[in-house]
């Protein structure tokens, strides 16, 4: 079977494709890009991906040249004669763009999904996306992952006798309950207003952290604002501690400042951004090995659902 996969990694993602193959039991097939003077590039496979399932690997986080070398992999590999085209978007850029939140704007996610599926893909695997609607932008199969599955396990190491799980914000409880179903806790959430992107005018709490080690969810961390000011409204609220599991460490701007100014205890993302991290209140866990089980699961025609918890 492994003679017919072939794993190629956008220059972005290496790292995590690396991973990714090692677990699954092979190695990084070899591709090269050439770039131009004005900036633009060519991807090519240093080998032939004639019949193959080939699977490329690539974050999409800023700059655009990584969505657009994904692209350009996806179409390069099309006209190869590819078998099957599977992206792997361990973060999928531009799903906080899933709806119209105001007049004249667009729907990133949905102009991304289409751009995928117009360059030729047959499949995407990506993880906790900002809105799980995304999954319908898109006609082709979609193997949305969760890092609940390495999360939960690790909340649990912990041994917290007063565990409550929190949202940092509305838009996250159903997240924060799903957790919370999972590690028999109960639930509390951050309202915040904000006045315009990245900055909150106002926030409060919606249930009792009193006595409590709080655990908030996210999906993403950016800029850490709404993390750290709700980790510091929660001490301030009577809770014992408050820590932070979020999937994919953005961390833009003045973002290692709040963590490392803030009372959070500490802050767990996974690997799904490639960042040198500089803080050190940051835990990495690496989503390497559940990627890996869910193409192997993919291949044979097996279930994934054996891969979540929640």
């Amino acid at each position: 079977m492994n003679s017919q996969v072939k794993f190629f990694s956008g220059r972005y993602s290496t790292p995590i494709a690396k991973e990714i193959v090692s677990s699954f039991g092979v190695k990084l097939n070899s591709s090269s890009v050439v770039n131009f003077s004005d900036g633009e590039f060519e991807p090519s496979f240093d080998e032939t991906v004639r019949g193959a399932h080939v699977f490329l690997i690539q974050s999409t986080p800023p700059p655009s040249d990584n969505l657009m070398e994904l692209l350009l992999m996806i179409d390069a590999a099309k006209r190869a004669s590819a078998y099957k085209i599977i992206a792997v978007i361990p973060y999928f850029g531009y799903a906080r763009q899933d709806k119209k939140g105001k007049p004249r704007v667009p729907i990133g996610a949905k102009l991304t999904a289409n751009l995928l599926t117009a360059a030729g893909v047959d499949r995407v695997m990506t993880m906790d996306l900002h809105a799980d609607q995304i999954q319908g932008f898109f006609e082709v199969p979609v193997d949305h992952l969760y890092a609940s599955t390495l999360f939960i396990p690790y909340i649990n190491s912990l041994k917290l006798s007063n565990l409550v799980v929190a949202s940092p914000d509305m838009g996250g409880s159903r997240r924060a309950n799903s957790y919370a179903k999972f590690l028999n806790s109960e639930v509390v959430i951050c309202y915040k207003h904000r006045e315009k992107a990245n900055k909150i005018s106002k926030m409060f709490i919606i249930g009792d952290v009193k006595g409590k080690d709080v655990v908030l969810v996210d999906d993403m961390v950016d800029t850490a604002g709404t993390l750290t000011k709700a980790a510091d409204l929660m001490l301030e609220h009577g809770a014992n501690s408050v820590r932070a599991c979020c999937t994919h460490g953005v961390l833009s701007k003045n973002a290692y400042d709040n963590i490392e100014k803030s009372k959070l205890q500490e802050l767990v993302i996974t690997n799904t951004i490639h960042k040198e991290h500089k803080s050190s209140k940051i835990k990495v866990l690496s989503v390497a090995d559940l990627f890996s089980n869910t193409i192997s699961s993919v291949l044979e025609n097996k279930s994934i659902s054996n891969n979540f918890i929640c």
